[in-house]
Parts: C-alpha cells; structure tokens; sequence
C-alpha cells in the first residue's frame, strides 16, 4: 500500500505540473469613485500580481461623491476646461481620463450615505453612462455595489427617521441593493458585488461582527477599545484633535484591512474572471483562518451574483 500511495502522489504531481498555468491577463481600469472605491481597489494590484495577471488602474476620487457630484464635476469640466472645479486630483477632467487608455473597463458607484435612496441615482447614474459610452465606448460599464455602515454605527443605534435614511444594518444593506439592481438593470452594467459579501460576512453565525455592548465608550479612557473582533469597518479608535487631546471617535462607514482585502477579492473575480480562493497574496498580519474566509466570501458573492445572470 505506501508503494502504490507514493506513485499515486508522483502521479498526481506529474499533473498538476502538466496542467496549463491561468493565461496571464492585462486589464485596464478606471475608477469613477470616491473613498469607498479607493478602500475596495488598495489591494486589486496585488491580487492581479498574483494571480500572474497586469493590472492597469486609474483612479478618480472624489472624496464623498455622489453620482450628482460627478455629474457637476464632469459638466464642469465640459465648460471650462482648464478650471481646478472640474478636475480630480491628479488632474484629470473625466473626459481625458476616459480617452487617456484603452479602457476594458470603467466603474461607477453612488455615495454610501445615499446608497439606500433610489430617487438619487438618477438621472445622473445614467447621464454617466452616456458619457463613458461616448468617450470610453468599448469599455464595459460596472457597477460598485458599496456597503453598509457597521451594525453599531451611531446613525443605526439612534435612527434619525428621515426618510430615505435606513434604520439599521440590515435596511441599509437591503435598500442599497435595491438600488443598485434597479439602477443596473437601466443601465446594463454589471454589478461588483461587495455590499453582498460584507453583508455575508457580517452576519455569518460564526465569523460575523459582534457589536460589543458592554463597552461604555462616555467612560473609556485611552487606550481602550471595544471588541471589534472580525470587523470589516475602521470603527472605533483613538485620534488625536487640534489640542493635542485623545478623543474616542467613530468611523463604521469605511472599510479597514480585512474589509479592503475582501472588496480587492471581489473585484478581483470580477475582472479577472477567476477564484480568489487560495490567492497567495495575503496583507500583512492577518491571520490565514480570517484570509481563506474572506477569500471564499468573496467567491461565493461573485458566484451567487453570476448565477443569477444565468
């Protein structure tokens, strides 16, 4: 018996060595976004190195933007062209930038604060559209699906009940991807799906966040925190203000390094068209268990996505 293990295991190598590698690809992208692009795309270039792939990026952030703000920043351009009111930060008008490559693709995505309120994506989700199409026409058009807030983000643990704003978690991220179905059907753009994996993420049973409620933030001293075990956003942290003081902030809107690399992976998928389960890119000091999970997270949101196309 370990003779015939042994040449089954020889075997075995033999053809994992004669199976053809994953044709290397190269793929050209501009982000049309905003902090939450940047958050989800920091870690795309190493998951494309590798996976043996090239990735060409170029980003445009525009820090807290709405489809309406690139709306207002593009028409600005359109009439004064050498103004800085039209121009991102590295200088572009985001009429050079689409006429800049050769673009496989280019990506849109609404701003998270109004993600879960259909009546503000359009006209302006559309009237981006166009005008990709008119200067970027073989580009395919994708759409960022953005996440929602944490659970224990102030604005969920003292709703405002304004309408259009969501109540909790689990209403932004149902609002949200309402939206950005909807607004994808009109479109035909495909969606990024990573408002499904964090949300699939957060809640699974055993990995999902736990808002730590025995935490009393009115009396924490520096430089104690929450659990914030296997939390997707920044949350809470110690900053320090313009008097020199610590103060206990919030931030459960943007995403930290587990969050980022579980967007790059779904992005990843996306554009390059394969798993990134077992990707050897890992970020630094993360743990391997947390790393194969968000690796298959990411898998299973760009799947479920596919298989609805299907």
């Amino acid at each position: 018996m370990p003779s015939r293990t042994l040449l089954l295991s020889g075997l075995l190598c033999l053809v994992a060595l004669a199976s053809p590698a994953a044709e290397p690809k190269t793929v050209r992208l501009l982000t049309v976004g905003n902090s939450f692009s940047a958050n989800a795309t920091r870690y795309l270039g190493d998951l494309a190195k590798a996976g043996g792939h090239t990735l060409i990026h170029q980003p445009l952030v525009l820090p807290g933007a709405s489809f309406q703000d690139q709306v207002a920043k593009a028409r600005k351009h359109e009439e004064a062209p050498k103004s800085k009111s039209g121009l991102y930060a590295n200088g572009l008008g985001l009429k050079e930038a689409l006429r800049k490559e050769t673009w496989d693709y280019v990506t849109i995505q609404q701003a998270s604060i109004k993600s879960a309120d259909f009546r503000t994506y359009q006209p302006y989700a559309g009237w981006l559209r166009n005008y990709i199409a008119k200067h970027a026409p073989q580009a395919n058009l994708l759409i960022h699906q953005t996440w929602a807030y944490r659970i224990d983000d102030p604005r969920f643990l003292k709703p405002s009940g304004k309408e259009g704003e969501p109540q909790s978690h689990e209403q932004m991220y149902r609002d949200l991807t309402s939206a950005y179905d909807r607004v994808s059907a009109e479109l035909g753009g495909t969606i990024i799906p990573v408002g499904d994996a964090f949300y699939a993420a957060d809640t699974d049973p055993a990995w999902g966040f736990k808002h730590d409620k025995g935490f009393d933030r009115m009396t924490a001293k520096a430089p104690a925190l929450p659990d914030q075990t296997h939390s997707l956003h920044v949350g809470w942290q110690w900053k320090k203000q313009q008097s020199g003081k610590l103060a206990l902030v919030m931030d459960g809107h943007h995403a930290n390094r587990a969050g980022e690399y579980l967007g790059g992976c779904v992005w990843y998928e996306v554009l390059f068209g394969e798993s990134a389960v077992g990707s050897s890119f890992i970020p630094k000091g993360m743990a391997p268990d947390d790393t194969r999970f968000l690796q298959e997270t990411a898998h299973k949101a760009v799947q479920a996505r596919a298989s609805r196309r299907n």
